[in-house]
């Protein structure tokens, strides 16, 4: 069901420095950045930085409507059904039993 992990979102205090520390410390690739978010790539899974934001981890499903599904019927609690989203995907987020929130995703063509 689950593919991989495809992007993971870290909570920064200070965008800035948190996009120096990535780029000039640890030498990633950044691959986008905006007034209040950068992404880097991190062998093929993309790390963002927003101001703050919350720890969410993206991973991709082969089919998003047949996920929630059976997520939801094992007793998954999600925050938002699959719905289309901007970044060209369509998503469903829920969390653990910890808080810990995960957005499922299958890109659409």
């Amino acid at each position: 069901m689950i593919e991989e992990v495809y992007h993971i979102n870290f909570p920064v205090s200070d965008l800035k420095r948190a996009i120096a520390f990535y780029e000039d410390v640890l030498g990633l690739k950044k691959t986008g950045e905006w007034p209040n978010y950068a992404t880097f790539d991190v062998g093929g899974v993309q790390f963002g930085l927003q101001p703050h934001g919350k720890l969410e981890i993206f991973l991709t499903v082969d089919n998003i409507d047949k996920a929630y599904k059976e997520l939801k019927e094992k007793g998954v609690t999600f925050l938002s059904e699959p719905k289309d989203e901007h970044w060209g995907a369509r998503a469903a987020t829920f969390v653990d039993p910890e808080g810990n929130k995960f957005t499922i995703e299958t890109f659409t063509k």
